[in-house]
């Protein structure tokens, strides 16, 4: 999860700044607002795509990497010997 939060780090601050000059715009400029809200809808669901597919993978990945971890130590405690062939007791 680090890794996906270093990656995005920083980000937050810019587009809030830019969600918030679309939103002050039409105020400054009138008769901006009629041509930015649809460009600011359509920036809006792309950031909510972009974030639910970050989202998913991250699950899968953090699944994956569970599963994988749980089946290797599964394999250490059944196979892990003293290095003369013997088998290490599973563990109670």
């Amino acid at each position: 999860m680090a890794l996906i939060d270093n990656l995005f780090e920083g980000w937050g601050s810019g587009f809030l700044v830019g969600v918030g000059a679309a939103a002050l715009a039409p105020q400054v400029i009138p008769g901006l607002g009629s041509a930015v809200r649809p460009i600011a809808k359509v920036v809006v669901k792309g950031a909510l795509a972009v974030a639910d597919v970050v989202k998913v993978a991250t699950t899968e990945a953090q699944e994956q990497l569970s599963d994988l971890v749980a089946e290797v130590r599964e394999e250490s405690n059944h196979t892990s010997g003293d290095g003369n062939g013997a088998r290490k007791p599973a563990r109670q």
